[in-house]
């Protein structure tokens, strides 16, 4: 895209020694400045028709890469939350010692933990005012 931009000001510059007619000179610039965002337009579409056939699956375990990182996301959270704390706990009030548990960098993780929830809670919106099946 950024490649496409970069060409777009000296190939409009050039139209002035090879297209005489103003008319045209302008429709042609009009063409070239505009097809970078048609461009990206038809990739975003692209990427929408490729959503949309990763969220037909009915499954819960099924339909693309969403639902796995949505199951590791909740994995992470419910051990770092919950498991951890209660182990330590748990293994604390019988005597044992505890060795160093593992640690997950909670930043990260709640970036794209909250992403998606974000997008879940849209669509339990969307849900709610009956929008979407």
């Amino acid at each position: 895209m950024a490649l496409l931009n970069a060409l777009i000001g000296p190939v409009t510059g050039l139209l002035d020694k090879f297209v005489e007619d103003k008319d045209q000179k302008a429709a042609l610039a009009h063409e070239i400045s505009t097809m970078a965002d048609r461009h990206a337009q038809q990739l975003a579409l692209a990427q929408v028709e490729v959503n949309k056939a990763e969220a037909a699956s009915n499954s819960v375990w099924k339909g693309g890469w969403r639902p796995f990182v949505g199951w590791v996301c909740g994995a992470a959270f419910a051990y770092h939350f919950v498991l951890q704390p209660l182990a330590i706990f748990g293994l604390a009030a019988y005597g044992m010692e505890v060795p160093p548990l593992p640690n997950f960098d909670m930043g990260q993780l709640m970036t794209v933990l909250m992403g998606m929830l974000g997008l879940g809670g849209l669509r339990s919106f969307e849900k709610y005012k009956h929008v979407a099946k």
